[in-house]
Parts: C-alpha cells; structure tokens; sequence
C-alpha cells in the first residue's frame, strides 16, 4: 500500500511539475515578446544640446513623430552653456550619461575628442559635406554654420566706403569706444579666439587681444553686440550672422559686413554646430539614427529659413537657402583640431587680458 502511495504521489508530482514547466516556459515567452516589445516601444536617445532650445526642440520633436524614439533632451540656457555642457560630458566619462551632444560651435566638441569622449561613425551622409568641417575618422560632423560678421549701424556710419571691413578694425584707435565684442570665453568668440591663436604667432595674437580690450567695448555676449549696434550704443561690432540677421529683419539700420574678404585676408570664418556620438553612449544605435538625421539637406534647410539663420553647408542645399547673400563670400580655411589644441594657451593668456 504504501509503495502504492508513494508511486501516486511521485506521477501527481510529476504531472505537476510538467504543468509547472510548461507555464513557465509559456510566461518566458510571453516576457520576450513583450520585452522586445516594449523596447522597440520605449527604445530612447539622451541628447545634450547647446543650440538655442526654440531652435533645436522642434527638430527633435520631429525626430520622435517621423521614428518613434522618444528624445530626452538636456538644454542649457546660461550664457556659458557650451563651456557647462562639454565640461560636464568630460567629468562623466564612464557614466552613460548621455549618447550625443549637439554643440552649437565646434571648438568644445574637439575638447570632447581629445579627452576620448567621442566614438566613430561613418555616416552615410559624410560626403554632402566638406572635408574641413567633419572629422577625418567620423568623431563629429559639422552642419548649419554661422559666420562671424561685422554689423555696422548704418545711421551712425551710412558710407558704405566707411565700414569697417576686418577683424582687425577693433584695434583701430579711431573706432576706440565705437565699436564692440563679445569677451572670448564662451562660444563662437572663443572659438574664434582659439583660431587666432592657431595660426598667428603668439605674441601678435597676445597683443591683438590685448588692444581689442582696450579699443573695444566688451559684452557678456555676441546678442547684446548685435543690439547694442541696432540702438546706436555704438557704431559696429563683432557678432554672428544669426543675432545680426535678427536685426536686419526687425528693420532696424544695420548692415552685415563680411570681414577680411580682399584677396590678401584671411577670409570669413564659418563656425559650424557639430555632433559627436559619447564613446559611453547607452544608446549608440539610436545616436546614429539621429545623427544621420540631422545631417539631412531638409533638417539643414530648416535650420536655415527659420529664425536660427544658419549658413547652409551640405552640398544639396545651394548658398540661396541662406537668409543673406553668401554666395561669393570667401570663406577662411581653418584646422579646427590645431585650434583646439591652442584653446588651454590661449584661455590662459585672455584671462589676464579680460578681467
């Protein structure tokens, strides 16, 4: 009898276990197909973004409708937001804090290369774009550029033959507490500084700055150069084509000079925003997808005929996209690595000049 029993309870619990499994197994399944799923669902991309939030959110809610990643965006909106953006990427190393940054200039994105911080891409889109502003290896890729430009009132100055027509007019002693700048640490100006300091000797780039301090009046920024100029504060100033071109179309009487085009001049330097994939990146296939993206003729396009007033740079957008003429404009040629490689000298030497 008790074998007997023993044999039952061995086959109920048998055929229970077999239940079990065959639950089990169906629960695993289920949990998969779900899984991928809500993956595909949930898929994602942490992007930091240094461009304008109005300017860059609608581009990537865009982004979300046409491909169904959701984009968690960091925006900064503090005048040195590049600077806080890149630095906070470079501390984070090993984190998976973010898969991009799209950086509104290029200088702090090559501080980010430098330090390890970004991986390679080969996007398929590479080639719309020059050489000169994408990295050889596919570590960042430059797209929608602004120009740095001089904006003249043109009540204060309406002689067209009196302009101002170099970077070097701001140590012009007759243009002494007439003409304005941006303090070269942050942005485009400090780009601009980085080059300056890459391909001029030293000493003359030290006493460049240091006569632009004095002969210039310095702005916490290049929109309140370009405001200042619009009210008559005084009578031009350094700026980039976006914040002049906002002028320009409010009516206001200015007017939008390209410096250093006589054929002995450096030319006018064209400063691009940049995207670079994190070398950390938690969602690099998604980072991908959003790189190529944006490096689309339409995205550019965009950038371009809304109020950011980008400079066209992919090779299927003709220079009539731009909001200003720039089709004969003589753009200055510039390594951007070497200048970044100059920034840590050169942000030593202006900040004893400005205090």
């Amino acid at each position: 009898m008790d074998v007997v029993l023993l044999e039952e309870r061995e086959f109920r619990y048998q055929k229970w276990n077999n239940k079990m499994i065959r639950w089990l197994n169906l629960w695993g399944l289920l949990f998969l197909i779900v899984g991928c799923s809500t993956g595909t669902q949930t898929q994602e991309i942490i992007i930091y973004v240094a461009l304008d939030r109005e300017f860059s959110e609608p581009v990537l809610k865009r982004f979300e409708q046409e491909t169904g990643i959701r984009v968690r965006a960091k925006y900064d909106i503090e005048s040195n937001k590049t600077v806080g953006l890149a630095n906070e990427l470079i501390e984070s190393a090993g984190r998976g804090r973010a898969d991009l940054f799209w950086n509104n200039e290029v200088l702090h994105t090559l501080r980010l290369e430098r330090a390890g911080r970004l991986a390679a891409y080969s996007s398929p889109r590479a080639a719309e774009y020059p050489e000169s502003f994408r990295s050889p290896d596919g570590k960042w890729y430059g797209f929608a550029a602004r120009a740095r430009v001089l904006i003249v009132n043109t009540d204060l100055l309406p002689d067209a033959t009196q302009h101002p027509n170099s970077i070097r007019d701001l140590i012009d002693p007759r243009w002494k507490g007439n003409c304005g700048m941006a303090k070269p640490f942050f942005g485009t100006t400090a780009t601009q500084a980085a080059v300056i300091f890459s391909e001029w000797p030293t000493e003359e780039a030290v006493e460049f700055f240091k006569k632009a301090a004095e002969n210039a009046q310095q702005e916490s920024g290049n929109k309140t150069v370009a405001r200042n100029v619009s009210a008559g504060r005084y009578a031009w100033g350094l700026t980039d084509t976006d914040d002049a071109i906002i002028e320009l179309e409010k009516g206001q009487p200015v007017a939008i000079v390209y410096p250093d085009q006589q054929p002995s001049s450096s030319g006018t330097l064209l400063i691009p925003n940049t995207l670079g994939i994190l070398a950390d990146a938690p969602n690099p296939q998604a980072a991908q997808r959003l790189v190529d993206f944006l490096l689309s003729a339409e995205i550019e396009r965009m950038l371009c005929e809304c109020p950011s007033a980008q400079l066209p740079l992919n090779s299927n957008n003709a220079a009539t996209v731009s909001r200003v003429a720039i089709e004969n404009m003589r753009v200055q040629p510039v390594d951007f690595a070497e200048a970044a490689k100059s920034w840590d000298d050169a942000t030593r030497e202006l900040s004893s000049i400005f205090q």
